[in-house]
């Protein structure tokens, strides 16, 4: 949501560096556009009205790239996140967008890659 996107925003800068602050303003900015965007997203407001023909695709885009958000804070930012003590919110919010998306294939196999040990371990149901 909004809220978690701009919690994460506003995280003690003194863990980032200005480099990683603009790129998460940047990130957050082009989500947020595309989120708030009428022309993709109209039907959430217009009962009735169809989706556009691109929603799919635009939906699978800001996926993929809120995955690449997850995928860089496991990989380089897990240390503050520990030491906030915010790991299991980190799981459990990353478990639930990764049922989602693979429910409806919404991201492709491939671009899981990165965090497919972790995803596995997620998932699994020994856990």
């Amino acid at each position: 949501s909004v809220d978690v996107l701009a919690k994460w925003i506003t995280a003690p800068s003194d863990l980032y560096t200005d480099e990683e602050l603009l790129l998460k303003l940047i990130l957050f900015y082009v989500i947020f556009t595309e989120m708030t965007e009428k022309s993709v997203f109209q039907s959430y407001s217009a009962v009735g009205v169809p989706f556009p023909k691109n929603f799919m695709s635009v939906a699978k885009t800001i996926l993929k790239r809120l995955f690449r958000v997850y995928a860089h804070i496991y990989h380089q930012h897990f240390d503050p996140v520990i030491q906030l003590q915010e790991e299991a919110h980190l799981n459990t919010s990353f478990k639930h967008f990764i049922f989602f998306v693979q429910e409806f294939n919404l991201i492709d196999r491939r671009e899981l890659a990165p965090l497919q040990e972790l995803i596995e371990k997620l998932t699994s149901k020994d856990r």
